[in-house]
């Protein structure tokens, strides 16, 4: 440590004294060196709380010192606003002896501010993609400004940005504004913990011409403290039993949450906003303090923030109720446990709440609630059986026995972005010559797939649908209609946001709803239950009064969720297994036994006793992957345990040696496809051996005209180049073929 901490700047040593470290970590110090020893890009994976901030900014502001930049000399991008304003806080009191200017710059922050640091480029800014892209676009003499002398770019929770049109974005920006200002900034990624970093490295270095340097840390093994509950309700059962099952699941969430300082994930806001509604019911009901909060991306930005501050600095102990927007890196204090209902989207994200708690060697607890009408109608077996439980066991054992995280997955040919890309362009540029504009935009790493056909294709639709036209020079420029595009707010982000409605309770805005709801109306936000007062549509605001009671509402879900095969797999493994998980209880072992028996029988009934193959330790029969089961005459179901992708891959080849196939999904998840079919199971069996030998080409499937992958300007693409984009980057044969 004495080697690394005597090369740092003086103030950064005295803020080390003042802080009172012992040690500089691990990873504090290999960044370190990597920064003051090498011209190499760096990416620093670990989990929350490892001290990635400060391993990056150390040794980043030390050369800062003693080099001053002659502009902005440190980029800092991060995806969220409030992990900004998180950061400018812990930066701001790192900086302030050193004359070295933080400035926010997002559209929440001074004007002041940004108009000082126009005037006079220099220190730290914090920004977000849209923000830059706005830059870029709109002032791009003012970034060269801004940037001439940059020497660093720090993107925070980068895995947050790599599989997605977001996270490609950001990409087109940095060679952008490399292009812009003449040379290509080093560049430091900070993520969660990866599995396989090699993707991720890929992405860190996309155009940037340089190395990149992981550092391998000897991360200190955490104690886990894991539980999974299962809860049977009978909602279809109006009567006094049912009432109680389900006040039971609320209970166990008011007693696993009360008096802790916790976070209570859920995956959809309407979730989080029942919940929360019902332990503040409770906690009225026992005469207790109201201590619970509510944080999502339709809650204001004030209440968010007001939100952040309170589970710091609250005395008492502060539950949360949130989805993904608490699962980044904001600072939130101490905290010590994490429940989440139902079962993360992924394992990352699992890994991500997780490590929300049990910060600097402490235990870190997370507990799960599942609950499941069992109430409902006899249907086919599959049916009957909650998937997100299974594979929320799938995921645990995942990444506490194996530390197996997701591969991020880069896509070939995101043409929403292109298209994005080339209207951002030309409306910084002015009239650009088709081949200065082809050249430049093509040449953007993350378009390297993209054929110069195929965007003389899309081109010819902008022109023909007057997003772009021809000037008198022959050069292309943003077309009429194109200018109400660019010219919105809007444009500047490359997800959907849908059209919503501000709520406001006299003058203060509570947050947002999709719906527009009539006066007398009655809908949740903000763990509250409100009243519609007023209704403008013009305006597009909501005014309300707040009520007692529990009120509900839904929001649309605009996310792709992907399911990895070998999370798949791994849940194929649960269910063949006779093993009883210690995270498990009683409840959750029962439930978790009464679907391998429907599994098993399903299995018994469809094979011949004889097969050995197909046979357990245990005599019963296993539910074996890749076979097909018969449900009725003319039904059948394969479960291939196959991810999102492979899974579509195998239906698509199915339907093209003419099986009626379509995958049924429980959620996001693929639990089998369905084959609709007057063929017998032994000719779709032999089709499924076939494929498994010969494999697909997925350039041969019929893929319906309305298939697409979803993409904010889908609209403004040819019918064609969206087909294209699908087969390549959704439809996956050879993790079919490998696999099934």
């Amino acid at each position: 440590m004495s080697d690394v901490f005597s090369r740092f700047a003086p103030f950064i040593q005295d803020y080390i004294y003042r802080c009172k470290w012992e040690e500089l970590r691990e990873i504090q110090v290999l960044a370190a060196k990597a920064i003051f020893d090498t011209d190499e890009n760096l990416l620093l994976s670990s989990g929350t709380a490892s001290g990635k901030t400060e391993a990056a900014f150390l040794p980043v502001l030390t050369q800062l010192w003693e080099n001053p930049s002659a502009s902005v000399g440190v980029l800092y991008l991060s995806p969220l606003k409030a992990l900004i304003n998180d950061q400018f806080e812990r930066l701001e009191g790192l900086l302030e002896e050193a004359a070295i200017p933080v400035t926010k710059w997002h559209g929440d922050a001074s004007a002041a501010a940004k108009k000082r640091v126009m005037k006079r480029p220099q220190g730290v800014i914090q920004t977000t993609p849209e923000s830059l892209e706005s830059m870029l676009m709109h002032n791009s003499s003012g970034a060269y400004r801004l940037f001439s002398d940059l020497r660093f770019i720090i993107i925070d929770e980068m895995h947050y940005f790599m599989d997605n049109d977001r996270g490609l974005q950001l990409l087109c920006l940095l060679e952008r504004l490399a292009r812009l200002i003449g040379y290509h900034p080093r560049r430091i990624g900070l993520s969660a913990t990866l599995g396989d970093c090699t993707s991720a490295v890929q992405w860190l270095n996309t155009d940037s011409g340089r190395d990149c340097i992981v550092p391998k840390c000897h991360e200190k093994g955490r104690t886990l403290r894991l539980s999974v509950r299962f809860f049977p309700i009978k909602e279809k059962i109006p009567n006094s039993d049912s009432k109680v099952l389900l006040q039971n699941y609320y209970d166990y969430l008011f007693e696993s949450t009360w008096n802790k300082r916790c976070i209570l994930f859920s995956n959809s806001k309407g979730e989080v906003e029942e919940n929360i509604a019902h332990l503040r019911r409770i906690a009225a009901e026992r005469r207790l303090p109201d201590n619970y909060l509510v944080h999502h991306a339709n809650i204001s930005p004030a209440l968010r923030e007001f939100t952040e501050q309170k589970m710091k600095s609250s005395e008492q102990p502060v539950c949360t109720g949130a989805t993904v927007t608490l699962e980044l890196g904001i600072d939130l204090g101490k905290l010590e446990r994490i429940v989440q209902t139902g079962c993360p989207l992924t394992v990352s994200g699992l890994v991500q709440r997780l490590g929300r708690t049990g910060r600097r060697g402490g235990v870190a607890e997370m507990r799960f609630a599942f609950r499941w009408d069992m109430s409902l109608p006899p249907q086919e077996f599959y049916k009957e059986i909650n998937w997100d439980f299974v594979m929320c066991i799938a995921m645990i054992l995942l990444y506490t026995r194996e530390r197996w995280i997701e591969p991020m997955y880069l896509p070939k040919l995101p043409y929403s972005l292109l298209y994005h890309q080339t209207m951002s362009w030309l409306s910084s540029q002015g009239s650009v010559k088709p081949q200065e504009l082809a050249r430049y935009i093509l040449t953007l790493g993350v378009f390297k797939h993209v054929s110069k056909d195929d965007y003389l294709r899309l081109l010819r639709h902008m022109l023909e649908n007057g997003q772009i036209e021809r000037g008198e020079d022959g050069g292309l420029l943003v077309g009429e209609k194109g200018e109400a595009a660019v010219n919105n707010y809007e444009f500047l982000a490359v997800f959907s946001v849908p059209s919503e409605f501000s709520v406001r309770c006299n003058a203060e805005e509570i947050g947002t709803v999709q719906t527009p709801f009539p006066e007398k109306a009655q809908f949740a936000l903000a763990g509250q239950a409100w009243e519609v007062t007023e209704l403008d549509l013009k305006e597009r605001r909501i005014f309300v009064k707040h009520i007692p009671g529990i009120s509900a509402n839904m929001w649309q879900d605009t996310g792709n969720e992907y399911v990895h095969t070998k999370v798949m797999k791994k849940l194929h493994e649960v269910l063949c297994s006779d093993e009883e998980y210690a995270f498990l209880d009683d409840s959750a072992k029962k439930r978790l036994n009464q679907i391998r028996t429907a599994c098993r029988n399903a299995a018994m009934a469809n094979a011949d006793i004889s097969d050995s193959e197909n046979r357990l330790a245990g005599g019963s029969i296993a539910f074996s992957g890749g076979r097909a089961l018969k449900i009725t005459p003319t039904l059948y179901a394969v479960f291939p345990f196959l991810g999102t992708r492979a899974c579509a891959a195998l239906m698509y080849e199915l339907r093209k040696r003419g099986f009626g196939a379509n995958v049924w999904l429980h959620r996001y998840i693929p639990v089998c496809i369905e084959v609709k079919t007057d063929r017998s199971l032994e000719e779709l069996e032999s089709a499924l051996a076939e494929i498994k030998r010969d494999g697909a080409d997925k350039y041969s499937f019929n893929i319906p005209d309305n298939c697409e992958i979803s993409g904010k300007y889908n609209d403004y693409i040819p019918r064609e180049l969206l087909k294209k984009q699908y087969v390549e980057d959704y439809l996956d044969t050879a993790d079919m073929k490998e696999n099934l």
